[in-house]
């Protein structure tokens, strides 16, 4: 029988202490597996809640593996399967990706009436929908197997050979044998996770940094060294001393509008990071997959490495289109073979159609013309929401010149994770700084999207959450006053939790 007590003064969201309660109970089986619970109506009435306050906290249980929704008879409780090997459970290293599927769920499932303030893309109304309109008319107007046949194992090669002139523009030299096609940047992180790594390895890592990149590492038993990124790039010092203490086998980053911070690499420690590489024998993984919203270009490590011990990541979903899922890595010939190899025995391989498509939106000069228009477009919102920002008092981690992305946080809130549950209320999605964490530590940081935070409807509901409001227990009151500019502006992310 369900036994929950329930405080609406103790400062924590309602919605988390049912999740928090619920699931302790069906861990230490006070809850046996398949026990139906009271209906969200039942619930709300007997301990007064908010039916949305249950509706959101069921969710989040069925999302972790802890109920199941029977269409039509109610919530069940299950054991999910890392419940279920308690020796896994007490370690960081195994943590849940509980926080990181709560994130992911929602913003993958959220309709048209949802604000994506936390989002990971652009809004459809940005992207080039008459643009692929006219590309797969076109496709479609060919004739040939592609529409019924499996493609090449390394992709298609006219699409491979015009990626080496694109990759000549930032000054990497490569042919088409050292370039893999794969569905997107997450299956080419896949893809080397599975060629560098086996269960119990070593990876460092930027904190904070891409949350599906550590989810991923989590799944395949790898351990996460986590390196702190700064203004100018990762905390070199720490990634020597853990490179040295660890030996570990990769090092994922991104040294150009990184996310979430949207910081830049600068050369100078781009040279140490390559160093460091060469010196404690570890590969760099470098994701590019913002690549086309920068406008003016800088070196990447795969430049200044001309992929010797760089692996070049990069795709189109976050200009073109998310469902297309075309991507692809650039590196020695000789790992090409291998990830195609796993390529092929993970996935048989890509599709040739989309690649065909991509490749026909590439070449008749039409996407340029559109990056060109995104470009000033993206550049314009993101000075307003800057600006907007600091009319809030909100501090950023820095003042971003390229890509869509703005790190910030109340100065009085210290972890960014309730504010994150309590804005989904007003149909506002958030990405708090947790996600962000390889361990999934507290963080007060937030990611904002700028094409999404000019909405005065985010805007309204961020001016509300700046003036103090004990009520909402969101952890520390809110202040209009911005503090000083210089107050805690040294500090990394990992070191204002």
């Amino acid at each position: 029988m369900l036994s929950l007590p329930i405080s609406h003064g103790n400062g924590q969201p309602l919605a988390a202490q049912i999740v928090a309660g619920i699931k302790r109970q069906i861990e230490e089986r006070h809850l046996r597996p398949g026990t139906k619970l009271p209906s969200i109506r039942s619930f709300a009435d007997v301990h007064h809640v908010s039916r949305f306050t249950v509706v959101e906290a069921y969710d989040r249980l069925v999302a972790m593996g802890y109920l199941q929704s029977r269409r039509g008879a109610g919530f069940y409780t299950t054991i999910p399967a890392a419940a279920a090997r308690p020796e896994r459970a007490t370690t960081d290293d195994h943590k849940r990706n509980e926080e990181l599927v709560w994130l992911v769920r929602r913003l993958l499932e959220a309709g048209e009436h949802k604000l994506l303030a936390g989002g990971p893309w652009l809004p459809n109304s940005w992207l080039d929908e008459a643009g692929i309109r006219q590309s797969l008319n076109v496709l479609a107007r060919k004739n040939g197997a592609y529409l019924l046949e499996y493609g090449h194992p390394f992709g298609y090669l006219p699409l491979r050979e015009h990626l080496t002139l694109m990759l000549s523009e930032l000054g990497i030299t490569a042919h088409p044998g050292q370039i893999l096609l794969t569905q997107g940047t997450s299956h080419a992180l896949e893809l080397v996770i599975r060629y560098l790594l086996k269960p119990g390895d070593t990876a460092l890592v930027d904190d904070p940094g891409y949350y599906n990149m550590f989810g991923n590492l989590r799944l395949q038993g790898i351990t996460m060294l986590a390196v702190p990124r700064n203004r100018d790039g990762p905390d070199v010092g720490v990634l020597e001393t853990l490179a040295a203490a660890h030996r570990p086998k990769v090092y994922f980053t991104q040294s150009v509008m990184q996310n979430p911070t949207g910081t830049d690499m600068s050369p100078h420690i781009a040279f140490k990071v390559l160093q460091a590489a060469e010196r404690h024998n570890f590969f760099v993984v470098e994701d590019d997959i913002f690549c086309d919203l920068q406008v003016k270009t800088t070196q990447r490590l795969a430049t200044l490495d001309q992929l010797n011990r760089v692996i070049y990541a990069r795709s189109f979903s976050k200009t073109l289109s998310g469902s297309l899922r075309v991507g692809f890595l650039a590196c020695a010939q000789g790992i090409a073979e291998e990830l195609a190899d796993i390529k092929m025995l993970t996935s048989i391989t890509t599709s040739q159609f989309t690649e065909r498509l991509i490749y026909l939106m590439l070449v008749d000069g039409h996407y340029r013309k559109y990056l060109s228009r995104l470009h000033e477009r993206l550049g314009e919102t993101r000075i307003n929401v800057v600006r907007a920002f600091g009319r809030l008092g909100m501090q950023m981690f820095v003042e971003p010149t390229g890509g869509m992305f703005v790190w910030a946080r109340f100065p009085h809130i210290d972890d960014s994770l309730a504010l994150a549950e309590a804005s989904q209320r007003e149909g506002i999605i958030l990405a708090p700084g947790t996600v962000f964490r390889p361990h999934l530590e507290r963080s007060p940081w937030m990611r904002f999207n700028v094409a999404v935070c000019e909405d005065a409807r985010v805007q309204r509901w961020l001016q509300r959450q700046a003036i103090p409001c004990e009520s909402e227990g969101y952890g520390g009151a809110f202040s209009m006053r911005a503090e000083p500019a210089g107050r805690g502006g040294d500090r990394t992310p990992a070191q204002t939790t």
